[in-house]
């Protein structure tokens, strides 16, 4: 099934912000190897959430592709556009 330009923009959002999540997440557990052990146990806590989120988005993404999920025209886009 092809995949609509909103759906497809989308799909492709949500990927990106799954990036975006990951890249963060590597760069805190970079910062926090110099940091005490517990505050090592915290930014891992705090990585592994953000591993999770970016799991949710690229599987909200699968189900774009799959047609169980779809842009809804009616709910527009941002007010000033993107993020």
């Amino acid at each position: 099934m092809a995949l609509t330009k909103p759906n497809q923009e989308l799909c492709r959002d949500l990927k990106s912000a799954s990036r975006a999540l990951e890249e963060a997440a590597h760069e805190l557990l970079g910062a926090a190897k110099q940091c005490s052990e517990i505050e090592l146990k915290v930014a891992m806590q705090k990585i592994e959430m953000l591993h999770r989120l970016a799991d949710r988005l690229i599987a909200h993404a699968d189900k774009v592709k799959a047609g169980r999920i779809a842009h809804d025209p009616e709910m527009g886009s941002w007010p000033d556009g993107d993020i």
